[in-house]
């Protein structure tokens, strides 16, 4: 059985996971990696988002101290976001994870086609 102090220390790191390898987390922490976007770009840059996700998205990032918000005292306010340096942290391994599944994508439809045809045989 599993140690009270291990399973302590797992959930915070499956939540930061779960947040940070989300399908919209991962989009705009792409799309703003290359400096401060404002929330309407994000819109644009991230394929599939509706409104109410990315304020949410966005949220969640800003919480988890990944994003900083700022806001312009302009009329009407204008509003970026930006990485943290953690954030930053992050996006180059994202990046490397990215590299790594672009280089064996192949491998892994091979593989998955050799499990389903030996599974179909059995």
């Amino acid at each position: 059985m599993a140690d009270t102090a291990q399973l302590t220390e797992a959930c915070p790191i499956a939540e930061v996971l779960d947040h940070v390898a989300g399908k919209w987390s991962i989009g705009v922490l792409v799309a703003a990696a290359h400096g401060p976007v404002r929330f309407t770009e994000l819109e644009r840059e991230v394929a599939g988002i509706s409104r109410r996700m990315l304020t949410l998205t966005l949220r969640k990032l800003e919480r988890d101290g990944l994003l900083v918000r700022t806001v312009y005292p302009t009329v009407p306010p204008k509003v970026e976001y930006s990485l943290t340096d953690m954030a930053r942290e992050l996006y180059t391994s994202l990046t490397g994870l990215l590299g790594w599944a672009e280089r064996h994508r192949g491998d892994i439809a091979r593989a998955r086609a050799a499990y389903d045809a030996a599974s179909r045989v059995s």
